[in-house]
């Protein structure tokens, strides 16, 4: 376990559900899919790159996501990744999305 956060560093955090728009491989070291997601009208379109291969190109199109909106943008190699989409660790070197139970209009906020 990792030590205790305080809380002010929590909530910091802008966690936002974006609707994935598309999906295509990155040029990252590290294979990884470089999604393009919409947070909607607030935020706009973002790209994200992940370890998500898990999930085929038309299993991850449409379907919404949990991302941290407000992290700087992290270089990873010639890509840029804009937010940080939450995921669970497989235990293979892939991640599980984690997403809302039903759909929500993008942009919504998580609290």
């Amino acid at each position: 376990m990792k030590d205790t956060a305080d809380y002010t560093a929590f909530a910091a955090l802008d966690l936002r559900v974006g609707t994935v728009l598309s999906v295509e491989e990155s040029r990252a070291r590290k294979p990884t899919w470089r999604l393009t997601i919409d947070f909607g009208p607030e935020i706009g379109t973002r790209v994200s790159c992940g370890a998500f291969l898990n999930y085929t190109v038309e299993e991850l199109v449409g379907q919404q996501v949990v991302a941290i909106v407000n992290l700087p943008t992290l270089k990873m190699g010639p890509e840029r990744s804009e937010v940080f989409v939450l995921g669970v660790d497989d235990g293979a070197g892939g991640a599980v999305r984690i997403s809302v139970e039903a759909p929500v209009p993008p942009g919504s906020i998580v609290s």
